[in-house]
């Protein structure tokens, strides 16, 4: 099942993906947003939603946003691939590098990303996110993928001169609208094993990123284990697992996105987050 959010005619909605069109869960079900879905633990309405009603509009007539539009928390993960340790010159680190992003540093698919007027060092970092679907605290190696609601494609957008300022990553890591989460929310059911998917990034076609997430270095189970021993994880907080080798800043020259640019994600199981690129409005 594919969960989306989107906004149509001014008002903001989420709905369940039904061929090429949506059914519309905000005007059917008491809960408002996506993550108010999960909190409820209604996937199940969800379900027997796609199976008994039409589609309300294609899927081209929505503009898409975030996946999950008001996280209460974003967790990203950093140097989390081996060639993406080695081409920056670190070294691997025994327990994973976390970092936050905020809301309004995402878009949804098709939305342009911006670039800020203060940097052209923007970067991209394909990624797989997953999404929390049920609270848990001290939580086991053995029960971490049934917290987790589904899983979907991330743009982790990087202000690179901005993230070198000092040795903590955030200043270029949150800039508003850097960064994308999309298309949609592909239920855990179909992917009972987040350790066998690809990954590609494509700037303007061409491939810049590759990898299989068995390479992770520290692998979905232990990043949940791992985050939910330092706070408790809610239901449509968001884990953003690391990025693999090929970014723009260590490639010679460095490879950066400008405003004009076409930049994919791409996971198998989960579909293609595509993002024009922008450049921010003059103020």
């Amino acid at each position: 099942m594919k969960l989306v959010s989107f906004v149509i005619d001014g008002r903001a909605g989420y709905g369940v993906v039904k061929g090429d069109g949506v059914v519309d869960l905000d005007r059917r079900l008491s809960s408002k947003s996506l993550r108010a879905l999960l909190e409820a633990h209604a996937l199940g309405d969800a379900a027997a939603l796609l199976a008994s009603e039409p589609a309300d509009y294609p899927l081209d007539a929505i503009a898409f946003a975030p996946v999950i539009p008001d996280p209460g928390k974003i967790i990203c993960v950093g140097l989390n691939y081996r060639d993406h340790v080695a081409e920056t010159g670190r070294t691997v680190t025994e327990k994973p590098a976390l970092f936050a992003r905020f809301p309004t540093s995402q878009v949804g698919h098709l939305q342009p990303i911006v670039r800020p007027a203060v940097s052209d060092h923007f970067d991209y970092e394909g990624e797989l996110a997953l999404v929390i679907g049920k609270a848990g605290r001290h939580v086991r190696r053995e029960d971490a993928l049934t917290h987790i609601a589904g899983y979907s494609c991330y743009n982790e957008g990087s202000i690179r001169d901005w993230q070198r300022h000092t040795s903590q990553f955030l200043s270029g890591k949150t800039f508003d609208q850097s960064g994308a989460f999309g298309p949609w929310l592909v239920t855990a059911d179909e992917i009972p094993d987040p350790s066998k998917l690809t990954l590609q990034t494509r700037l303007n076609g061409e491939t810049v990123q590759r990898t299989t997430t068995d390479l992770l270095i520290t692998d979905v189970p232990d990043l949940i284990v791992y985050c939910s021993e330092i706070m408790t994880l809610l239901p449509g907080d968001v884990i953003v697992t690391g990025t693999p080798g090929g970014v723009g800043f260590k490639r010679t020259p460095p490879l950066f996105m400008k405003p004009g640019d076409t930049v994919e994600v791409e996971i198998s199981g989960i579909g293609v987050l595509r993002n024009p690129v922008a450049a921010e409005p003059a103020a």
